[in-house]
């Protein structure tokens, strides 16, 4: 089966019809494959709080949610943890790519060992984004709390190598900074990097958090609307970088980054289309709204919306669930994963 033709996958959402129910399935699938992770990032929540029991999504749990997913053209294979360690992995991207789908992950980049790396490649992953979230090996440290920094540049370097010298198109890779106070200022220098690296991609994650934060997700590090001159020159100086050294800056989001960091009007969730196009399913088959819910409100069971054990994803799409979750999104009161979403984060 030849590969699903997907134009820009990162805009597949836009063009849905918000209504209580949705006669369309979802056109993506984010598939938490685990939430177990080998690092304690300052920016998420699992470092802070018990979210679900440790597991990774079995293989028939897996399987019966991709099965039923007829229309689905996108497949993003992260949620809370980090997908590398499942040992599944590659299979579950060959049952993806096998059905057309356009496929994509997050890491942190710790486990790209070179067989890692090219078993990758050989699965026919479209895209792989590595968050690295600094420019240098001390800030790292700071952020994402090991001391990994040199030995992920070297691997993501000798990854990109290895493509070039046998002409691998894909994976995409792409390099993700989350945008906060603290390391906005090395946005230049992290453009630098990925240009060293042979990395043409380079994106600002949104910083997510619920009211009262945790670690450096708080609101005393966000950029959102109280972005000083600096900062923006920062900004504006990196985009003139990447434009010397073929190096694309773009924000989360499909978004440029001057403009992720204003309010997008009075209501910013009225422009969210992701419970119109997307499924999102923890590793234990929970369905959540989206990838931002749990950075935006705590404890799951106040917005799951099905359980993929129990039930179809049909039943889930058009449930009772779902449709109060849509109804509520088109208000003035929006459920709580929402409130502040396009709000309090950073970029």
């Amino acid at each position: 089966m030849t590969a699903a033709i997907m134009p820009d996958p990162t805009r597949y959402f836009e063009q849905v019809e918000r209504r209580h129910d949705v006669t369309a399935p979802p056109v993506c699938l984010y598939l938490e494959v685990t939430n177990r992770c080998n690092l304690l990032c300052e920016t998420c929540p699992r470092t802070f709080e018990a979210l679900e029991p440790p597991a990774d999504m079995s293989w028939d749990l897996f399987t019966r949610i991709v099965d039923q997913a007829q229309g689905v053209k996108r497949a993003v294979l992260h949620g809370v943890g980090e997908p590398m360690l499942v040992a599944e992995l590659p299979r579950m991207i060959r049952y993806l790519k096998a059905r057309g789908v356009y496929v994509l992950f997050n890491t942190n980049g710790t486990l790209l060992r070179e067989k890692r790396f090219r078993e990758l490649i050989d699965t026919g992953l479209d895209e792989l984004r590595v968050s690295l979230d600094a420019a240098d090996a001390k800030s790292y440290a700071e952020v994402r709390g090991r001391p990994f920094f040199d030995r992920i540049v070297r691997d993501v370097r000798r990854m990109r190598q290895v493509q070039d010298e046998e002409g691998k198109q894909t994976p995409r890779l792409s390099l993700w900074l989350t945008g906060l106070k603290e390391t906005i200022q090395q946005l230049p220098d992290f453009v630098r990097l990925a240009a060293s690296m042979r990395v043409r991609e380079v994106h600002l994650q949104r910083l997510v958090f619920d009211e009262t934060g945790f670690g450096m997700a708080r609101a005393s590090s966000s950029l959102f609307e109280q972005t000083a001159a600096e900062e923006l020159a920062a900004i504006e100086a990196a985009q003139a970088i990447g434009a010397e050294l073929g190096v694309t800056l773009d924000a989360s989001g499909a978004t440029e980054p001057g403009l992720s960091l204003k309010q997008q009007g009075e209501q910013p969730w009225s422009g969210c289309r992701r419970p119109w196009s997307l499924m999102y399913f923890t590793a234990h088959g929970r369905a959540l709204p989206c990838c931002i819910a749990p950075f935006s409100a705590r404890g799951y069971e106040t917005y799951t919306l099905g359980d993929a054990k129990t039930e179809t994803l049909d039943e889930m799409w058009n449930g009772p669930a779902y449709r109060q979750f849509r109804a509520a999104l088109m208000s003035d009161a929006p459920p709580k994963p929402c409130q502040n979403c396009g709000l309090r984060w950073s970029l």
